[in-house]
């Protein structure tokens, strides 16, 4: 059993270090019991993420992170995902929270991952305080503290 991250770039630069990047879904993954996945994450450009909502989730507009992930029958299946994550939506989040880049790339990925292990929020009002993002910021928390300890990229 193995937790596989593979992060790629495409025309964009992240505020993170891959390995960073794929430290933190491990982490994540980790956190949720997971013991066998293989995710990839790609970083992409505002109109391919533009192209992918549109294409798949039927919603104009850029977003900041989507998620794929293949079905699995058991719990004991690996967990298989895609996630994309747009930077400059992310920087864009960043400003608007007063939080640094990187923090919003590692809320993203988790969140990211989430979405992957089947979590869901609503869209309105009350997705911020679901359990979903509860858990998110509290697997964020332990992140930056990691960080903040120099025991995290």
């Amino acid at each position: 059993m193995s937790l596989d991250v593979d992060v790629a770039t495409v025309n964009v630069r992240a505020p993170l270090a891959r390995h960073a990047v794929a430290d933190i879904a491990r982490g994540a993954l980790r956190a949720e019991g997971v013991r066998d996945a293989l995710v990839s994450v790609t970083f992409v450009d505002p109109s391919t993420i533009a192209r992918l909502n549109k294409r798949h989730l039927g919603h104009s507009g850029t977003t900041d992170v989507i998620s794929f992930q293949f079905e699995r029958v058991k719990r004991s299946d690996p967990v298989i995902a895609d996630l994309y994550i747009c930077p400059v939506v992310a920087r864009r989040n960043a400003a608007e929270r007063d939080t640094a880049a990187r923090e919003e790339i590692a809320r993203l990925v988790i969140h990211g991952v989430l979405h992957a292990l089947g979590h869901d929020h609503p869209e309105d009002g009350r997705r911020e305080s679901s359990p979903m993002w509860r858990r998110q910021e509290q697997l964020v928390r332990r992140w930056m503290r990691r960080a903040a300890a120099g025991r995290a990229p």
